[in-house]
């Protein structure tokens, strides 16, 4: 454990409470600092952290009210707590924009286009092809052996997914979540020193990689993958020649597609080992595992927040917002407010309001891919049933410190057979 998290978050003063420590997340200690702002600031202000001035907003009710009013709280300049021109690196790093980072109208347009790979037709042409690849990672899995089930399932399930989306090289699917890594890895989210230069190098890599696909895609026939669909959309065909919008959405779309599916996967595993009950639940009825599903994702919340910056004064939650402040809603603390779904910090199976949760997002924002990763997780909970009587805890899960992704980075294992 560190420090900062050994503390007693009831001893220190209420203005100098700051949730951005990414080692909250880490050592997962961070309920009760989310716990004790939603009883008494649930609209809270840090004047100051190493990521500078910035508002919490913490319940269920007040995150949608921010999440859904995008002309007073605008993506514009950025959707984590600290702006790209902010960070000590913004002269030398890449200045990437994409489509989440975006208002109204350009906003609208440029999702508009990608939207129909995740519409639900193409979902049920999809189904067949995840439960296949569920099914060969599952029956290749080592029985009776320790394992880390975020390698060998998590992310690869993910990695395949992800090629298939974007119709990548499948032999080279561990790029895509490599490049998702480094997107989402920076000090500032994570606290921890990285090789900057390294990074923009890779980052560099995944663009130049993007750009040869699009240039063979744009010159074929049109087809359903998310680049074809770019280069051949009337509003984004021309986006090659901004290469740094052209990488940002590329990213967006890599890292949407990978954080939420592999992080839930593994948190899922987590959960039903540590409430047994509910895994006898499922256990005596798998027809309970699309609410469960919903349930994973959130008791796990794969996305701790998101930003927005005020564009005029405003009063939120009784609290005066000046223009220009950064409002950070925190999902992770929203998915936990007792006020809406009662022993919130319990993983329940067949929780009834379970698909209230704020993890996907709210208003013109909410996750795209929404019901693609839901589907993904479905498919293999199924497949799960059908093989193992247990997936079994054998360690101690590692958790990586990051303010933005609830990352999970190594859950060791043991399946036990039916």
């Amino acid at each position: 454990m560190s420090e900062a998290t050994e503390l007693d978050v009831n001893s220190i003063p209420l203005d100098q409470i700051d949730v951005s420590n990414a080692a909250l997340y880490g050592d997962d200690a961070w309920q009760p600092w989310f716990a004790r702002l939603r009883a008494e600031a649930p609209v809270h202000y840090c004047a100051e952290s190493p990521v500078g001035a910035y508002w919490s907003v913490t319940s269920h009710d007040l995150i949608k009210q921010v999440d859904t009013n995008h002309q007073v709280f605008s993506s514009a300049d950025g959707i984590s707590i600290i702006s790209p021109h902010e960070r000590e690196e913004a002269e030398t790093d890449v200045p990437i924009e994409n489509f989440i980072s975006m208002d109204p109208p350009g906003h609208d347009v440029q999702r508009a286009t990608v939207a129909p790979s995740v519409a639900p037709t193409n979902l049920a042409n999809l189904e067949p092809l995840i439960r296949e690849r569920a099914a060969d990672i599952l029956d290749n899995l080592p029985v009776g052996e320790t394992f880390n089930w975020v390698d060998e399932v998590s992310v690869e399930l993910t990695a395949r997914m992800l090629a298939t989306l974007f119709d990548f090289p499948y032999e080279d699917r561990r790029k895509l979540i490599y490049w998702s890594d480094i997107t989402t890895n920076v000090p500032e989210l994570t606290g921890i020193e990285l090789d900057m230069a390294q990074r923009q190098a890779d980052l560099m890599e995944c663009a130049q990689v993007f750009m040869q696909l699009w240039q063979e895609r744009a010159a074929a026939e049109p087809k359903f993958d998310l680049i074809s669909m770019l280069a051949h959309g009337e509003n984004t065909k021309d986006m090659i020649q901004n290469p740094m919008l052209f990488l940002g959405n590329v990213l967006l779309l890599i890292v949407g597609g990978n954080d939420t599916t592999r992080n839930s996967i593994s948190g899922g595993v987590i959960g039903l080992n540590q409430f047994p009950e509910e895994y006898a639940k499922l256990r005596a009825n798998p027809g309970v595992i699309p609410n469960m599903v919903a349930e994973m994702v959130r008791w796990q919340t794969p996305v701790i927040h998101m930003r927005r910056t005020a564009m005029e004064d405003a009063v939120l939650g009784g609290e005066k917002i000046s223009k220009g402040d950064k409002v950070v809603m925190w999902y992770l603390s929203g998915n936990r407010d007792e006020s809406v779904f009662p022993n919130a910090d319990r993983l329940i199976v067949d929780r009834p309001n379970a698909r209230k949760h704020v993890a996907f997002g709210f208003g013109i924002h909410r996750c795209m891919g929404n019901r693609l990763a839901e589907m993904q997780l479905r498919v293999l909970w199924e497949e799960i049933m059908q093989r193992f009587e247990k997936i079994e805890l054998a360690g101690e899960v590692k958790r990586l410190p990051n303010n933005f992704i609830r990352g999970i980075a190594d859950v060791p294992v043991r399946l036990i057979p039916k």
